[in-house]
């Protein structure tokens, strides 16, 4: 029988090994500030699924939050084929498209679990108190839902390794053998999209932000494979959110503040002790001589 304590400690991983792993094809793609648009967007998928079904669990929910992401990400895109720098349609986007569901929730939600608290900074501790049934165990229902997620996380990357590795460095010479560059850039995008709703009850969608960054960035200094990279992403983003958990009793305050904090405390001890990248190796590593031009 897990504890109360068991489920929050195992929620909080799955959040930060799912997170991780996207989050690794984030950064490599340069595409951080997207992992914000649609953590925040995803919330007027989130309220309008609502406002249809009237209920706040079911597939329903990620299926709002995957349209509303795809629509974050064509409306980026579109904007900036028009002309608009690619940060400052982010910024349009997703503000006006937040604002809408910020709108949406205060004026045709009403009285329901679902607030702007809510949405932006979750509650992890409630989490173990809402339970389904599976082959007669009982188990929360966000912990589900990540665990679902994860499985389709790997799936895809699995599947599509190689093509995505492609895209991600080269996504000319990925066009020019043929691939579906637009197809897969969308695809991933959903993928963004139903991780970032899946983590909402957990962390919310600010610190979510936090999760798909910040672990990415720091295994960013300590590898220059792919494979290697993702690995140490969900490792850090799991770690974060293990220690963050025992950071927020200590403190008692936030448990997914604390969770997010950490994510920066891997980060900044990866960014001083990274063995190739790191401040301490860049200071004890001699300064290599230039090279003398050969003369005639």
């Amino acid at each position: 029988m897990i504890s109360y304590e068991g489920w929050i400690l195992i929620t909080g991983a799955l959040v930060g090994i799912t997170c991780g792993i996207v989050g690794a094809y984030l950064v490599l793609r340069r595409m951080a500030m997207m992992a914000d648009a649609i953590s925040h967007t995803v919330l007027l998928g989130i309220v309008v699924a609502f406002l249809i079904t009237s209920r706040l669990d079911g597939v329903h929910m990620l299926i709002g939050a995957v349209i509303a992401g795809l629509l974050t990400t064509f409306l980026v895109q579109w904007f900036h084929s028009k002309g608009v720098q690619h940060d400052a349609s982010i910024g349009v986007v997703f503000t006006t498209l937040f604002a809408i569901g910020v709108i949406l929730i205060s004026t045709s939600v009403g009285n329901v679990h679902l607030d702007v608290k809510h949405a932006l900074m979750g509650e992890i501790a409630f989490i173990p108190w809402n339970t389904v049934s599976l082959f007669g165990f009982e188990i929360p229902v966000a912990t589900l839902t990540l665990l679902i997620v994860l499985i389709i996380v790997l799936t895809l990357i699995l599947a599509l390794y190689k093509e995505w590795k492609l895209t991600a460095f080269d996504p000319a010479l990925a066009l020019s053998l043929g691939l579906p560059v637009v197809f897969l850039h969308y695809l991933f995008m959903g993928l963004v999209s139903i991780t970032t709703v899946a983590s909402f009850d957990a962390v919310g969608a600010i610190m979510v932000v936090a999760m798909l960054v910040t672990p990415a960035a720091a295994a960013y200094l300590w590898t220059e494979r792919l494979s290697v990279m993702i690995g140490l992403s969900a490792s850090f983003g799991a770690i974060s959110a293990i220690a963050g958990y025992y950071v927020a009793l200590w403190l008692n305050s936030s448990i997914s503040g604390a969770m997010a904090m950490m994510t920066g405390v891997v980060f900044l001890i990866s960014f001083v002790a990274s063995p190739t990248h790191g401040l301490l190796a860049k200071w004890i590593r001699p300064p290599e001589k230039k090279k003398q031009v050969p003369t005639n």
